[in-house]
């Protein structure tokens, strides 16, 4: 673990492979996996704890009571906030929203009143969607830009418009798959030649 001071702030990671830009601030307490990035005037708490091979864009803010796994890659404006895990290899576009409050107001406390966030492996969300505290979002699952997300999201589901409702599915490689949203069916993905089954509205690889 290293330590060190830049412009007057103090930075700490778990080794020189992790890269904190000059403008960054990493509270210490802060676990860093190796090979992560933070860009410029990103802000990581004391608390939040990273896998591998992350990248925290321009100007994100990742909370105290935040955990995020490997291959994670946050993109520019993005904050984090407490009560929020991410699994791992998930993708946050520019300008996405969490939140961690269902009915804020500024002159009531409800910090004790978090609802917990849970984003499953793989999964995309895509630039200004809007994630309403205490949903699920399920593995590989794709939120549209823009959508706004206030229930739980199946794998695999496809989710567009405000509030979202579920368009359709889509494989792990990103490519949407050919059967009804509802009911049951067998799709391939044509770039990696997966099968996928739909069983009573849960979509799955099919196993060889």
């Amino acid at each position: 673990m290293r330590v060190s001071r830049r412009n007057g702030i103090f930075c700490k990671a778990i080794d020189m492979a992790v890269k904190i830009e000059k403008s960054a601030i990493v509270d210490p307490g802060a676990k860093i996996g190796d090979g992560s990035c933070v860009w410029h005037f990103a802000h990581i708490c004391g608390g939040a704890q990273i896998g591998n091979g992350c990248s925290f864009g321009q100007n994100v803010f990742v909370g105290n009571d935040v955990v995020i796994g490997n291959n994670v890659k946050i993109q520019n404006n993005v904050s984090v906030y407490d009560s929020v895990v991410l699994e791992d290899d998930v993708f946050c576009g520019p300008s996405m929203v969490f939140t961690n409050v269902y009915n804020p107001r500024a002159s009531i406390n409800r910090k004790s009143q978090y609802r917990r966030t849970l984003v499953k492996r793989g999964a995309t969300i895509g630039a200004n969607a809007t994630i309403v505290c205490g949903v699920t979002i399920g593995e590989f699952a794709f939120i549209a830009a823009g959508a706004v997300i206030n229930r739980d999201v199946p794998a695999y589901a496809l989710m567009m418009g405000v509030p979202a409702k579920q368009a359709g599915w889509i494989s792990r490689f990103g490519e949407r798959l050919k059967f009804p949203v509802g009911g049951e069916g067998i799709a391939l993905c044509r770039n990696t030649d997966e099968k996928y089954l739909l069983r009573n509205g849960v979509c799955s690889i099919a196993v060889p």
